[in-house]
């Protein structure tokens, strides 16, 4: 506290008892001497070591914790596993770190680069300095092959320098797009990000955002002023916006969540595009039966609405993992569909599986381009990719064509055929036209097919019956007519009136009709709708009973993986991704 001209009492960030030694540089053991030019260059030297940790000051540091930020410093200290080595420590025109730290940290006890916005420096903003200060950054990561970690926190490019802010952006977007498939990249959203901010992050292989930011291309004021629309932050760009749209794939509830996904995401990531992810050895016997499995599928089929009963296929997937432990990816999006990266026998599998839960599995849209994302993602990183397919197949309609669901799904497809990593498919129930055709099948590069006892594959599901059996029916609803008159003259005899006689007769036929069509649809379930014909032409490569399912995937992929040589992706780059 300090007093005023008027002897009142008033707060002061400034401790009274702090000591303020002057710093000294000796050699232990010398004889005492004089401080000479020597020294000063020392002390010189070491108050520019110290800048970047002191720009902030007190007033601005205590700012960014009303706000529940970190500052970048406090955001290190708890994502590295020690001190950090700091790159280019004073590199901007006033020596103070130009608004953005640079360091080299170890993660789970492995190399990271990592770059941070100082939002208590110009509000993390960006200039020519910073652009080429992230570029260089960038390219260390991808010249010693090591994942990138991006803090963002910043509001943009720097506005008093003119276009070199504009510029440093540009040689940052440049320098990130050139290392992408080189090396895996994990971005953090904290505070306010715009234009710039919003970018350069989204060039990243997954992107983690807390609860109570924003980032997009315009803040809410810009959109009033040119719309003329009202809109908070966080109907703009918080979480809920982005997580639906695929821009953001982690939701969390805070800071510290964020960074604490960073280091469980790396658990599953290669270093680079020319190894793969790390072995994890698991006292989760391969062997071990999946019991829960042949629950599940046993309450749900043998239910009143039988094979037709939706089936949530997280818990295979939460079965087949060590442990059942498994990270998903943009889970709050399409979730009709799930990519999630687990581990069996300690080596890392992706995970593509149809979820009947919600819309019967059906692939729309969004479905379509989630997918298509995990799975070239996993291609460049050489990860393999087991595919659990349960769907009815693609969803139909004016509004999904409209979007261009052909175009989704020809992405997918085009990742599906492109992947080179071990791919296997498992039939679960469903595996209906065009989704089975485009779902990772021998024809389309898997290298192993099983199907469980309840597949059911086909050209179309039950409304095939229509095609198949259309002389049946056509001769069923051809006799209703006469059906119904000779049934009306035999209630006649039996005592009714005619008009009795009529309803008790259309009631019967109408029966009669029903019980002859689900005869058939039963027909075509086993004639067609069964794994037989797939197997009989090599389109499976085995049936397997849903408590043997982990032991026999989790075999066959070590098996492939031991003859899997890791590399970069040298493939051609097609037209359309």
């Amino acid at each position: 506290m300090t007093k005023n001209s008027s002897n009142d009492l008033i707060a002061s960030l400034n401790n009274p008892f702090a000591a303020n030694d002057e710093q000294e540089f000796k050699v232990p053991g010398q004889v005492a001497a004089e401080p000479g030019l020597y020294e000063e260059a020392l002390k010189a030297g070491w108050e520019l070591q110290q800048r970047p940790y002191r720009a902030s000051g007190v007033k601005n540091t205590q700012r960014q914790h009303l706000k529940n930020r970190m500052t970048i410093w406090e955001r290190i200290e708890c994502l590295a596993d020690e001190e950090p080595t700091i790159l280019y420590q004073n590199w901007g025109p006033n020596l103070d770190g130009a608004s953005l730290v640079t360091a080299i940290v170890k993660v789970n006890g492995r190399d990271v680069a990592l770059y941070g916005h100082d939002f208590t420096v110009r509000a993390g903003s960006m200039d020519a300095t910073n652009g080429k200060k992230l570029a260089r950054l960038f390219e260390l990561a991808a010249k010693r092959k090591i994942p990138l970690v991006g803090l963002n926190d910043s509001a943009g490019a720097y506005i008093p320098a003119g276009v070199g802010g504009l510029d440093g952006y540009a040689d940052a977007f440049t320098a990130l797009r050139k290392i992408s498939g080189v090396v895996p990249s994990i971005m953090c959203m904290f505070g306010f990000n715009a234009g710039g901010g919003s970018y350069l992050p989204r060039q990243g292989s997954f992107l983690i955002q807390p609860n109570d930011t924003f980032f997009g291309l315009t803040g809410p004021g810009v959109v009033k002023s040119v719309l003329g629309e009202d809109v908070t932050p966080d109907e703009l760009g918080g979480p809920g916006v982005h997580s639906q749209s695929g821009v953001t794939d982690f939701v969390v509830p805070d800071e510290l969540a964020a960074l604490r996904k960073v280091r469980e995401l790396l658990n599953y990531l290669p270093a680079n595009n020319g190894e793969l992810p790390p072995h994890q050895p698991s006292s989760d016997p391969s062997s071990r039966k999946t019991w829960d499995i042949d629950i599940l599928l046993k309450k749900a089929f043998n239910s009143p609405t039988g094979f037709n009963t939706p089936v949530d296929i997280s818990i295979l997937i939460q079965q087949l993992c060590d442990h059942g432990d498994f990270l998903e990816i943009q889970p709050e999006r399409a979730r009709n569909t799930i990519t999630a990266l687990g581990r069996m026998g300690g080596n890392v599998v992706g995970f593509v599986a149809n979820n009947s839960a919600v819309s019967s599995g059906q692939i729309d849209i969004d479905a379509a381009y989630k997918n298509a994302r995990f799975i070239r993602f996993c291609n460049l990183y050489n990860i393999p990719i087991i595919f659990l397919e349960d769907t009815t197949g693609f969803l139909p309609g004016r509004e999904q064509e409209s979007r261009g669901i052909v175009q989704a799904g020809r992405a997918m497809l085009d990742a599906i055929v492109d992947l080179r990593t071990p791919r296997f498919l498992v039939l679960v129930r469903n595996a209906f036209g065009g989704a089975y055709a485009s779902y990772n099948n021998y024809p389309t590069g898997a290298d192993f097919v099983v199907a469980l006892p309840t597949t059911r594959v086909a050209v179309m599901g039950p409304a095939g019956v229509e095609y198949v059996y259309k002389d049946e029916l056509k001769k069923i609803r051809g006799s209703i007519k006469d059906r119904v008159a000779k049934e009306t003259q035999a209630q006649v005899a039996a005592g009714l009136a005619e008009e009795a006689a009529r309803e008790a007769a259309d009631t019967l036929v109408a029966e009669w009709v029903k019980a002859e069509e689900q005869l058939l649809a039963q027909r075509y379930e086993q004639e067609l709708m069964n794994p037989n014909e797939a197997l009989s032409l090599g389109s499976i490569s085995q049936i397997v009973m849903p408590s043997d399912l982990r032991q026999v995937l989790a075999e066959q992929m070590d098996f492939c993986l031991r003859h899997y040589e890791p590399s970069p992706l040298q493939s051609v780059q097609r037209e359309f991704h």
